[in-house]
């Protein structure tokens, strides 16, 4: 496929009078694309991507554009489960590449479905110059030790984006495990800074970590200033909601710098707080 794989210069007259320059920032947003959604237990949800493809075209057609992150979902986990039964010596090293072979055959399969507006290189080193000549872009994992989130971050920073769009299988950021012995108390985080989501989420990324976000994805985006919303990927009505140009209301978690003090943690009693989604599934 090339050594560049994030290159793709033929496509149709309607998507070249379109093609602006992939470095405009209000033009490109990312998404980082849960592999649960993608390949959940019990095989690839032929029914999400769908779903996921219509309403991304009808965006698309407003305008936008977009850079899609994709996880390694049950793909990953069956391959490194067998791994792992057949050689129980194998390095975490081993494992995390076979997590991201997985997120580029996701990735592959879902570029291959949009395919008519969609460049068919499938991006695995996320600092490299893209040049593309079409609305959407997909990209895999990238190294171990490095989640998709993070993955994400370094691709927003790349093309001038400001927004990343984390979709999996999660609501939005709780206080508190929903799925937990406290779980009844769990009370949603609508809005938090980036300073106050830091302080109550581990400060080291581990696989299968019990964070939103990777604590290391987020500290480069809060230096890089960018907004992360935190929402359901099974609810696409909330990703039409959260791109509106109105500001329309969505169900999920924005987090970004800039917090007015009615949403601060402090004033509603998250303060010194973990905080985890009620589902932990983190596949690189």
């Amino acid at each position: 496929m090339g050594e560049d794989r994030g290159i793709l210069l033929k496509n149709s007259p309607v998507i070249k009078k379109k093609m602006k320059s992939l470095m405009e920032p209000t033009e490109w947003i990312v998404i980082s694309l849960g592999g649960s959604l993608i390949v959940p237990l019990g095989g690839i949800d032929t029914v999400f991507i769908h779903e996921f493809r219509g309403v991304i075209h009808s965006l698309v057609k407003k305008g936008m554009r977009f850079i899609i992150v994709c996880g390694g979902g049950q793909t990953a986990r069956d391959y490194q489960d067998a791994l792992k039964s057949i050689d129980p010596d194998i390095t975490d090293i081993r494992l995390d590449w076979l997590g991201i072979g997985a997120t580029e055959l996701n990735a592959q399969l879902v570029a291959s479905v949009f395919r008519d507006i969609a460049d068919q290189n499938v991006i695995t080193e996320p600092h490299k110059k893209i040049v593309t000549r079409v609305p959407i872009v997909f990209a895999s994992g990238w190294r171990p030790e490095c989640s998709t989130d993070y993955v994400a971050v370094i691709l927003a920073s790349n093309v001038g984006a400001t927004q990343i769009i984390n979709l999996s299988d999660i609501d939005c950021v709780y206080d508190t495990d929903p799925k937990g012995k406290n779980g009844k108390k769990a009370k949603r985080i609508k809005n938090i800074s980036w300073s106050d989501y830091l302080r109550i989420i581990p400060k080291k990324f581990t696989a299968g970590q019990k964070s939103p976000f990777d604590p290391v994805a987020s500290r480069e985006a809060q230096k890089r200033g960018l907004e992360v919303a935190i929402m359901n990927g099974h609810n696409l009505a909330d990703l039409e909601s959260y791109l509106h140009p109105t500001g329309s209301d969505f169900m999920g978690t924005r987090i970004n710098g800039i917090l007015p003090l009615e949403f601060h943690p402090s004033t509603q009693g998250f303060k010194g707080k973990h905080i985890f989604p009620p589902i932990v599934i983190r596949i690189t």
